[in-house]
């Protein structure tokens, strides 16, 4: 007699996201004029525009967890603000 076995599931191999550090967790996202946190580094910055003219964005990068964030300045947007971004 042979006991049937049932073929083992491969695990899924998912990396799970980057943790923020405590700071980066506390900057609110797409809402213009939110703070970010003091250890943010100022990184390039380039021009783009929208509908309602030409919006300054600014990346940078945290020294403690290594988020990298984009912060968009553009006055008409009120849900523009900061954004996680890849890479």
């Amino acid at each position: 007699m042979t006991a049937a076995t049932a073929p083992s599931a491969s695990p899924v191999s998912a990396t799970p996201p980057t943790p923020h550090c405590e700071p980066c967790a506390g900057i609110q996202q797409n809402w213009r004029r939110a703070p970010g946190h003091a250890e943010l580094v100022q990184g390039s910055n380039r021009k783009e525009l929208r509908d309602s003219g030409t919006v300054t964005i600014t990346r940078y990068r945290c020294d403690r967890c290594g988020t990298s964030w984009e912060y968009e300045n553009n006055k008409a947007d009120q849900h523009a603000g900061w954004s996680v971004v890849g890479g």
